[in-house]
């Protein structure tokens, strides 16, 4: 089912969801169901999957010199979301990314997808790797996601790369983007990622997930400016719950995000990350309750490859 129709289903309940990573390469896939399997009782109607694209590493050679390689260190986003779905019966969302990807690699990842049943995807352009400062698109591929959303909805429309296929199958992916309550690390204002963001939107998009935040005054005011710019599509909230005293630092560095004072003060109180932990349940206790109370149809939240943060926080809320 789409992500759209299970709000629609919903009838104005706020849904739980969630996102994990895959396992890093070499683990076993039982170490995302343990992290699910805790999660289950609050009923998700789908679960994202990230997906991770290559990264360069440097080698260094007996003769001295530096080997550049590519790796990827968390591959199995379609495996996983096929697992998901056999087992819990639930609809697995992969996120597709621009980068790494050419235009045939994606036509192909989304052959799969449909083969398998899948029929919801989350549109990103993807981080750069850390070896390039700004984000560098695949030579055949696409340097934006509104590009992405594009293609994947020409493929609903059976148009595919090679033209000279006949009775080709048309498929019917639901296709979510990333919204950003206080904008993208790399757009000169708020205003302007929306405008790209509507975008999205046009060509297809049908719902957005925001980047996680930590004051939901944020959120509102986002909200509020996309539907006076237009966008009425269903604007679901990401969550996270601070875990840890490093992330103090982390998150606003590598996310864009403003933690609030009153949630600095707490988290520099504490003594230990158990503490922190407990700060950063309560924080996002009192965020969830709120939305909710507003009438939010779906609440998101970002594991991280943890589920005991994110079941405290909805034994409380659900």
């Amino acid at each position: 089912m789409k992500v759209t129709e299970h709000i629609e289903k919903a009838n104005g309940k706020t849904l739980f969801s969630f996102e994990i990573l895959p396992p890093l390469k070499g683990q076993h896939i039982q170490s995302i169901f343990d992290n699910i399997d805790p999660l289950m009782e609050f009923n998700p109607p789908f679960i994202d999957v990230t997906y991770h694209r290559e990264e360069y590493v440097y080698k260094e050679m007996e003769n001295g010199l530096l080997q550049k390689q590519l790796v990827r260190k968390r591959p199995g986003t379609v495996g996983i979301c096929a697992a998901i779905q056999n087992k819990y019966e639930v609809d697995a969302i992969p996120h597709i990314l621009c980068g790494g990807f050419t235009k045939e690699d994606t036509e192909n990842f989304l052959i799969d997808l449909d083969f398998l049943g899948i029929n919801n995807v989350m549109a990103l352009r993807g981080d750069p790797v850390k070896s390039e400062i700004y984000f560098k698109a695949e030579k055949e591929g696409h340097h934006y996601a509104s590009e992405l959303v594009t293609q994947i909805q020409q493929l609903n429309e059976g148009y595919y790369l090679d033209e000279a296929l006949l009775n080709t199958n048309k498929t019917d992916f639901c296709v979510g983007v990333a919204g950003y309550p206080e904008k993208h690390l790399e757009a000169p204002s708020l205003d302007s990622d929306i405008h790209f963001l509507k975008k999205k939107i046009k060509k297809g998009a049908a719902y957005i997930v925001t980047q996680m935040f930590f004051d939901n005054e944020k959120y509102f005011e986002f909200v509020e400016k996309c539907r006076a710019s237009g966008i009425t599509a269903p604007i679901i909230p990401g969550l996270k719950p601070i875990a840890t005293m490093k992330q103090l630092n982390l998150i606003p560095h590598r996310f864009n995000v403003d933690l609030p004072e009153e949630l600095i003060k707490e988290v520099i109180k504490c003594t230990d990350n158990n503490q922190v932990s407990k700060v950063g349940i309560e924080w996002c206790i009192a965020q969830s309750k709120q939305l909710k109370a507003a009438g939010i149809p779906v609440l998101h939240y970002y594991s991280m490859g943890r589920s005991d943060n994110i079941k405290a926080i909805a034994t409380e809320v659900f």
